[in-house]
């Protein structure tokens, strides 16, 4: 195997003695799991991948779970565990701290098995996911909206379910929870045993290489890494997580889990502080690498899921996708599963997305320009400075009375990344005075 990038640690035992001696014993029951929840969730397809397979020279299957009920797979963990309490605790009511694909999964099993369930979300939390939550809960629901952050909506939650004697559904710190995550998995096993025909004597999953699997809290991760571990021990387990928020590799590097003062909350679906203490001692165990893609690339891979393929991805359904390019080398010729985890992305989004593309592929750039305040001045940039294809997409400029010169903030968008050197050697040549903002991060946020 080819050595990994800086943002990817190798878990195997070789690579960090004591790491993991294999899998242990967790009392986790995928089959009964499934069966549990086969007239609940949608089965969701997995399918071959012709532009990626082409790509990367490899067999590569997603797994749509942007397919399920709630277009996410939270609905698995939650009904399982919901499903599996004792009737006279579900009946005192179920509580449940998010903002997103959790909440939804919640809500919906919620209606399904007509108990009272109680919604925690930040007062920041868009309408759409509210008015999504309170669609799938319909009347069995209340949603509660407290707090600025998810952090102090969370200790609301918790305060409630304490108070009122009721029992807290969590997103991933849960064996029930991670039980039901883990039907993914006996769904990828069977049917890709249907699909190949070559299914080995052992039951394992027939010359699957590489499963790629999105990281957020570890639930997911934890439970298809035991179930593969169990089933089919040579297919090596990646587990992906957003740039901005690598709290499992956090968790790696120090041994345990510890809380990241700040993340990115770009790939909401998959941006935590912390990761659980029993899903971080699962993962540890389970997974062959961690790694990290940045958010930039995230939202190349969704226009390009959406252009090349016409599929709707949210952030954190893009994560183990956008993994493969570090994988380019590694998975030719071989069977690969990426696991799409989900679709719940608010359309108001996607001009960000586009945005962030742009830059992280090196065709959109910003810059603090001061035009010498003459007559002229913008012309000369625009006929000598930027080149034929090149194009302004925002222009704000202040005109400051009995100064030599304004400051004027520039979007320029190139149509090939190489024409950046000579768009700055041309703002050189012509004694152009600016700052790049792409480079500096604070002024970025501030101005852009």
């Amino acid at each position: 195997m080819n050595p990994l990038p800086s943002n990817y640690i190798d878990s195997t035992p070789t690579a960090n003695p004591g790491l993991r001696s294999g899998p242990r014993h967790w009392d986790l029951d995928f089959y009964a799991a499934a069966n549990r929840l086969s007239k609940v969730i949608r089965r969701t397809p997995l399918t071959y991948s012709h532009t990626l397979s082409k790509k990367y020279d490899a067999s590569i299957y997603l797994k749509r779970e942007d397919l399920q009920v709630v277009r996410s797979y939270k609905l698995r963990g939650a009904y399982n565990m919901m499903v599996s309490l004792p009737r006279e605790q579900i009946e005192k009511g179920v509580v449940c701290a998010s903002a997103g694909n959790h909440a939804q999964g919640f809500a919906y099993s919620c209606n399904k098995l007509g108990v009272k369930g109680i919604v925690f979300m930040p007062i920041i939390t868009p309408r759409q996911k509210v008015d999504q939550t309170r669609m799938f809960g319909e009347n069995n629901i209340e949603i509660v909206l407290t707090g600025d952050t998810f952090d102090d909506c969370a200790v609301a939650a918790r305060e409630f379910t304490e108070k009122h004697h009721m029992t807290f559904i969590p997103p991933f710190e849960d064996l029930r929870i991670i039980e039901g995550q883990g039907t993914v998995a006996v769904e990828i096993l069977e049917d890709l045993a249907s699909e190949r025909h070559d299914a080995p004597a052992d039951g394992g999953a027939p010359g699957l290489d590489y499963l790629f699997v999105p990281v957020g809290g570890g639930g997911l991760a934890s439970g298809v890494g035991v179930f593969f571990k169990t089933y089919s021990p040579q297919t090596k387990i990646i587990g992906i997580e957003p740039e901005g928020a690598p709290s499992m590799m956090a968790a790696f590097r120090a041994g345990a889990p510890v809380t990241l003062d700040n993340i990115e909350r770009f790939v909401d679906g998959a941006a935590v502080k912390r990761v659980g203490d029993l899903t971080y001692s699962i993962c540890r165990e389970v997974l062959d690498e961690i790694g990290t893609v940045p958010e930039g690339r995230i939202c190349s891979t969704i226009l390009r899921l959406y252009n090349e393929n016409a599929i709707v991805v949210e952030p954190a359904g893009a994560l183990s996708i956008a993994a493969l390019d570090d994988y380019a080398e590694t998975i030719k010729g071989k069977t690969v599963v990426c696991i799409v985890s989900g679709s719940n992305n608010d359309i108001d989004r996607m001009q960000e997305i586009k945005e962030r593309a742009l830059i992280y592929e090196g065709l959109k750039h910003y810059f603090l320009i001061r035009f010498a305040q003459r007559p002229g001045a913008l012309k000369e940039f625009v006929n000598h400075v930027l080149g034929p294809n090149d194009d302004i997409t925002r222009f704000e400029y202040i005109q400051k009375h009995n100064k030599e010169a304004g400051p004027a903030l520039v979007g320029i968008e190139l149509t090939d990344r190489e024409d950046y050197d000579i768009l700055i050697k041309n703002m050189v040549e012509y004694n152009v005075t600016y700052t790049e903002l792409n480079k500096d991060d604070t002024l970025f946020g501030y101005l852009v």
